[in-house]
């Protein structure tokens, strides 16, 4: 039976789990403003494991979130996966954050799409869109949202939107199909298990040494204060 480590470091929220093939042997989550992952992810790694039982070498595989999301985040928490992966040589499996975000709503909604969006800034959010199957049936990109997204998919049916950026869509889009889903904010660890313990049972690990984020767009960095 595989025990896994899973990290989710895309958004405000920082997430680590430990499983095993049947259930959550622990789970750590703070969702803070500040982005705390720099401070907490070690210890509530520590302190998964610790609950959990498991010696570091019990572990099967360490699971992390690839992203889009916040570049820092997103930096933080592949560093460490990595940084288990090495010295204990076990192999890498990385998830897309919008598919985590997708993930709470599999199996619970009886028609039309499932479309995960994570704010971007202003009026821009990444998003993908799945059907009920779990499937992305269109890829991740990065867009602007305006009246008319979506369109296409809100003709034919309910829209179900997710994410940190359903308050923002909310404001721009308007159909009776469109139903939003605000408490069902961020990714979480415990909604990685299924999909990294399917990629486990498949072999589908990553290359650790090559490895990086998916960021989707390029970092830009803030215009720096004047000189007093």
């Amino acid at each position: 039976m595989p025990n896994l480590l899973l990290i989710e470091s895309s958004s405000k929220n920082c997430s680590v789990a430990v499983c095993n093939e049947q259930n959550i042997l622990s789970i750590r989550e703070e969702t803070s403003d500040q982005f705390v992952h720099s401070e907490k992810l070690h210890v509530f790694i520590k302190e998964c494991m610790l609950e959990s039982k498991l010696f570091y070498r019990e572990l099967s595989a360490i699971c992390v979130s690839k992203g889009p999301g916040s570049y820092t985040g997103l930096r933080i928490g592949v560093s460490a996966a990595k940084g288990l992966c090495y010295p204990l040589n076990l192999p890498l499996i990385a998830i897309d954050s919008l598919t985590v975000i997708a993930a709470q709503l599999f199996g619970k909604v009886e028609e039309g799409v499932i479309i995960p969006m994570m704010d971007a800034r202003r009026l821009e959010v990444y998003q993908a869109v799945f059907n009920l199957k779990g499937e992305m049936i269109k890829p991740i990109k990065a867009i602007i949202l305006d009246e008319n997204s979506y369109s296409e998919w809100l003709q034919k049916g309910s829209v179900y939107f997710v994410g940190d950026a359903c308050e923002k869509a909310m404001e721009i889009i308007q159909h009776e199909n469109a139903i939003f889903c605000n408490q069902l904010k961020y990714p979480s660890t415990k909604d990685m298990m299924p999909l990294c313990l399917d990629k486990f049972n498949a072999k589908t690990f990553e290359d650790v040494a090559y490895f990086e984020p998916f960021y989707l767009k390029d970092f830009v960095a803030g215009k720096p204060k004047k000189m007093l």
